[in-house]
């Protein structure tokens, strides 16, 4: 088994960090965001705003239990202390919306506006900042096409060099741990399902919790109109913003932007000199209520472009802003491009991609998908950018995604996708993947032919983790040993 020691301690630092933040919290050391706004929010408000978001997806998108979802998805953004000071919860199927009131005076709520999912309500608004849209897809439906264009059922023996008993160790795992809220598990071979299972009450049509894998559906959305003629990939970034005389971050590129590497000071837990006392950039685009595309590209460059690779919200919400005045200004609804352009040709006919009450996809996390349809993108990778017979991603930029970003001081990063480089997880050290909070991950494994996707709940990450990176020890072998006997 190969050693999980830099990925634990990476997961580790990261849940220090997080714990050193909500105790600095109780604290009252950070009792404010600091960012010289009028009502200056309380990371208590703004973390009860977060979880009436998260519950509000949980109940209205993704069909979960109220009390199950609080438990194991919603709780998190709020600070620890306050977990216990909840004073009342609503939950209107009515009028679909959660509110939720913290210690009898802060009320935050969350509204389900249909396909843009939820969203926060600004405080002292009732309304959102755009008009909800109805995207639909113009598949027909699933169970009349056959995988990977559809649902429909088909038999299939396993492939001879399946070790079908190492397969179904594999799935076993990756569910052995209870404790560990695997949601979802699958596993496509050679462009076929041949394993796959959920956990009670989820099944292949369930919009799960996806949070940053879709920062890789942002890099796809980026090939798209790279593919287009819209820009190059090594392009200066097109916003306006930045064209002003002699403003640094005119040198920042599409490409800088696509490895985390644009260089814009915004504040982020995982960053090496990442100082508590102020809630985290990182978080308040989530939280905030606020113009999270016009807050990314505002803010100042703290580095050079392309000189120091750091994990933050910024880049990735910076490429969304591009792509919603790319497709604006080529007349196209902004709601339903990535159902235009990518969806409806890989067989996907629904994500919920939500908004911020401006109408900004936040890419970075506020996405839910099915396992299934994360296959399908995890499959337009592995096929390297076509899909049957058919291309999509421009040539080279499916490698360009899987290189290490120069910037970082690791080969952990490529363009908005992570590597395995490093050896952290039993797979080949070609694979790469999508990956995002509670143990989301698409693995792509071109080596071995092979896309992984595991889903499950936030409080479950560390354990379901464990038990995924174990399944991935019996799924390699599944196919390496047949491979042997063969030989």
């Amino acid at each position: 088994m190969r050693c999980l020691t830099s990925n634990s301690q990476s997961r580790n630092r990261r849940a220090l960090t997080l714990a050193l933040i909500l105790l600095l919290w109780e604290s009252g050391h950070a009792q404010t965001t600091n960012r010289g706004d009028q009502s200056s929010p309380t990371p208590s408000e703004l973390g009860l705003a977060g979880y009436a978001k998260v519950l509000c997806s949980a109940v209205f998108v993704s069909g979960r239990d109220p009390e199950e979802a609080k438990r194991n998805s919603g709780y998190f953004f709020l600070p620890q202390a306050d977990l216990d000071s909840i004073t009342h919860t609503v939950i209107d199927r009515k009028q679909k919306l959660v509110r939720m009131t913290l210690r009898g005076s802060i009320t935050r709520t969350a509204k389900f506006l249909g396909d843009q999912g939820c969203v926060i309500l600004p405080t002292g608004f009732d309304r959102v900042f755009f008009k909800p849209t109805a995207v639909r897809t113009r598949l027909p439906n699933a169970q009349t096409q056959a995988w990977p264009m559809g649902d429909r059922p088909v038999k299939k023996a396993l492939p001879p060099e399946i070790d079908s008993a190492r397969l179904k160790a594999a799935v076993e795992s990756a569910f052995s741990d209870p404790e560990g809220l695997t949601a979802a598990f699958v596993v496509v071979y050679k462009g076929q399902i041949i394993a796959e299972r959920y956990a009670p009450g989820i099944d292949k049509d369930t919009q799960l919790e996806s949070w940053s894998m879709g920062k890789s559906l942002t890099a796809t959305l980026v090939g798209l109109l790279i593919k287009d003629g819209h820009f190059k990939l090594y392009d200066a970034a097109p916003v306006e913003a930045w064209k002003k005389t002699d403003d640094p971050r005119a040198a920042i590129r599409i490409a800088d932007l696509l490895r985390m590497s644009g260089g814009l000071r915004f504040s982020a837990p995982r960053d090496p000199d990442y100082s508590p006392d102020t809630y985290p950039d990182h978080f308040y685009i989530y939280t905030g209520a606020i113009n999270a595309f016009e807050f990314s590209y505002t803010r100042p460059l703290q580095f050079a472009p392309n000189t120091e690779g750091r994990y933050r919200n910024c880049d990735p919400l910076t490429l969304g802003h591009i792509i919603k005045e790319t497709v604006q200004k080529r007349g196209e609804d902004y709601f339903s491009f990535p159902q235009r352009a990518l969806f409806d040709r890989i067989g996907i006919r629904k994500m919920v991609l939500e908004p911020d009450p401006y109408g900004n996809f936040l890419l970075t996390g506020y996405d839910y998908g099915t396992a299934r349809n994360w296959a399908r993108l995890g499959l337009l990778y592995l096929w390297d950018g076509v899909w049957l017979g058919q291309r999509l991603l421009p040539e080279g930029f499916v490698e360009f995604v899987k290189t290490p970003a120069p910037a970082w001081k690791r080969p952990e990063y490529g363009g908005l996708f992570w590597l395995n480089q490093t050896g952290d997880w039993n797979l080949p050290r070609d694979a790469y993947s999508m990956a995002g909070a509670g143990g989301q991950r698409v693995f792509i494994a071109p080596s071995l032919d092979l896309v992984v996707v595991r889903m499950g709940h936030f409080r479950g990450e560390a354990k379901g983790m464990r038990a995924f990176n174990a399944a991935l020890k019996e799924l390699t072998a599944a196919i390496r040993k047949r491979d042997a006997i063969d030989k």
